[in-house]
């Protein structure tokens, strides 16, 4: 499974941190889009994730425009996740796939409506209440993504844990 983690112009660098995190502990690739809030080389990124930048691959684009002509979603099997989302996350049977790109949004937008609009099939949400606005991202990253590789088994994770053997 090539897991891509896709962050549309992140604004806080701990969310990334923590991120970047989950994306080394299950070898996702990380992919920025710019602008950022904030600059990757800040203390405050490394600091949430500091022992796993060297065990990541990360992508850096300009522009999402870039990155969407680039990865073009009409041939990938890309998800929008949004609290918007047509679908629950767990719907997609991941496991048939090879590659598979989730997309998020700046923590204080999502992502761009019209981008939703153009491709509200592949758009998923995590399910909460009404009452709330979002998850964190970075919870909502963690949620989605292992979600994928459960699906799958965990294929190309740790199997057995080697602790209290």
């Amino acid at each position: 499974m090539n897991l891509h983690i896709v962050l549309v112009e992140p604004e806080i660098p701990q969310n990334t941190g923590n991120i970047a995190r989950t994306c080394a502990a299950i070898g996702a690739k990380l992919h920025l889009v710019y602008p950022l809030g904030f600059s990757i080389s800040e203390k405050a990124v490394k600091r949430a994730g500091l022992d796993y930048w060297d065990k990541l691959e990360i992508e850096e684009h300009t522009n999402f425009n870039e990155f969407l002509n680039k990865y073009k979603p009409e041939e990938k099997n890309m998800y929008f996740v949004t609290t918007k989302g047509k679908h629950v996350y767990s719907e997609p049977n991941y496991k048939e796939m090879e590659e598979v790109f989730l997309l998020f949004g700046k923590e204080t937008k999502g992502l761009p409506e019209d981008t939703l609009k153009k491709y509200i099939d592949k758009t998923i949400r995590i399910p909460m209440r009404e009452t709330l606005r979002s998850l964190n991202l970075s919870n909502s990253v963690a949620i989605v993504a292992y979600d994928v590789f459960r699906q799958s088994e965990f294929s190309g994770l740790e199997e057995i844990s080697k602790y209290f053997d």
